[in-house]
């Protein structure tokens, strides 16, 4: 698992996001700001090849180029606020969906939905999902990538919150797949929500929910 580094700056902008008050404006452009550097981490594990080129004074640098076959597969709902980021940093990117839902009652995870790129097991898959909390979700959709050829060690789990059972959890039934996250959490509460937490990222980041601030 790669945490973040907990700089200043990082814990600003937890520190925005995380207040109840926070307008769905500010959750947003702050949000993405992290999520911009999950996924620069993210790609940085992914392979590389080397390359050379010349420099625009005649010169070789011995560089490295990204692995050709990569694609994003997001966790629908709130996986989908990493969509916008991922396609800006790497312009037609295929992007799967997979949609799992959390059964209030018995707090597992249901598979409703899937659509993956037609070739997804001959590359590497960034998954993103931005809560682990039990981890189940997180599990159910490799489940889907395992079923369509991917092999585990070629999941990079980009995540934002993480729990400590949910990484434990995901760690043992998984563990080949890398994860990367900004914030490993003190734990959940009865309701399975992470603490001190952000609330339901998705219902924040698309403004579905009211919020104190407005």
């Amino acid at each position: 698992m790669l945490l973040l580094p907990q700089t200043n700056q990082l814990r600003a902008l937890h520190t925005v996001i995380r207040d109840r008050s926070a307008s769905g404006r500010d959750f947003e452009v702050y949000s993405r700001r992290i999520i911009r550097l999950l996924l620069e981490a993210g790609l940085d594990l992914l392979p590389f090849g080397k390359r050379d080129v010349t420099t625009p004074v005649g010169e070789t640098y011995h560089g490295l180029e990204f692995t050709p076959r990569v694609c994003g597969v997001s966790v629908v709902r709130a996986g989908e606020s990493m969509e916008a980021e991922l396609r800006d940093m790497i312009p037609g990117i295929p992007i799967g969906k997979v949609l799992i839902q959390r059964d209030k009652r018995t707090k597992q995870p249901e598979l409703f939905y899937k659509h993956l790129p037609g070739d997804i097991g001959s590359g590497h898959v960034l998954l993103l999902e931005p809560m682990l909390a039990t981890g189940g979700s997180a599990l159910a959709a490799l489940d889907v990538l395992r079923d369509a050829g991917v092999p585990e060690e070629n999941v990079v789990l980009v995540n934002f919150l993480a729990s400590p059972t949910g990484l434990e959890r995901v760690s043992l039934a998984a563990p080949d797949m890398k994860i990367v996250t900004s914030s490993v959490e003190d734990g959940m509460n009865e309701h399975a929500f992470m603490v001190p937490g952000i609330g339901d990222f998705g219902d924040r980041f698309f403004g579905t929910v009211p919020t104190a601030a407005s």
